[in-house]
């Protein structure tokens, strides 16, 4: 493998992994929604 390929490779498996972990530290930070917007299926007259 050639120096950039293998610099590519590290920048994807940093994004993919790091999107993962940052994914993961929000949800248990903030399991929940606070706030829902207005509508829904309760709001219908359908």
């Amino acid at each position: 493998m050639t120096g950039i390929s293998i610099a590519f490779l590290l920048i994807s498996i940093g994004l993919v992994w790091g999107g993962l972990a940052a994914s993961t530290v929000f949800l248990l930070r903030k399991p929940e929604v606070d706030y829902y917007p207005e509508g829904g299926y309760e709001n219908n007259d359908h």
